[in-house]
């Protein structure tokens, strides 16, 4: 998976029309939509308070379902009324940064022993799925970068944002999965679109 930064900028703006549109209840404009968006792709969208940098809002679909261009506007819809806060206002749209992940699909990490899996996840590198019986939950790779967290840590992470306890990595039936993103975002609100180093940020704890 590799997308060129304009393909990226390109992502970011799609999402931000989408915000727009939704939250300002009109018609979204035409935006320019590159030909390998129309491959199936996971992708998440987060918001951000500017400056701060709080997250204010992160949605996605970590599998492939839906075309690229499809999962990054449903995501963006979705981020403007994550459940974790509230609706976002239309008095906020210029006061919230877009990021886009792009995914690759996720990979489940089978290993002999659960102890083992901390050789096999790289935080910064690796986002993580994690899922047991009824219970989910997932981390971006960027997640990781910005705590600063190691991969003992990055799965106890995941597990609880999952509902479980933090050490449920450790159970045999606990299933763990990882995959990359390409992630892109707004320097400011309705600003240029740099591609996020994500090891780079990991470097800054």
């Amino acid at each position: 998976m590799s997308y060129a930064d304009r393909e990226g900028e390109c992502a970011v703006r799609i999402a931000r029309e989408a915000l727009d549109a939704y939250v300002l209840r009109r018609v979204r404009r035409p935006v320019e939509i590159p030909k390998a968006f129309e491959e199936k792709s996971g992708a998440f969208v987060t918001l951000n308070d500017h400056p701060s940098g709080l997250l204010r809002g992160c949605i996605g679909y970590p599998q492939p379902f839906f075309p690229l261009v499809k999962s990054i506007e449903k995501g963006a819809e979705g981020a403007a009324e994550d459940p974790r806060f509230p609706r976002l206002s239309p008095e906020e749209l210029d006061r919230v940064t877009v990021e886009v992940s792009i995914l690759t699909p996720p990979q489940l990490i089978e290993v002999k022993k659960p102890k083992d899996l901390t050789k096999h996840v790289a935080p910064g590198a690796d986002g993580l799925s994690v899922a047991q019986g009824p219970y989910r939950g997932l981390l971006l790779p960027q997640v990781a970068a910005e705590y600063g967290w190691d991969a003992a840590e990055f799965l106890s992470e995941a597990c609880m944002k999952a509902g479980l306890l933090a050490d449920a990595w450790l159970d045999p039936a606990t299933r763990v999965y990882k995959f990359q993103a390409e992630v892109f975002a707004e320097t400011k609100p309705r600003g240029p679109v740099v591609r996020r180093t994500l090891e780079a940020a990991r470097a800054g704890h």
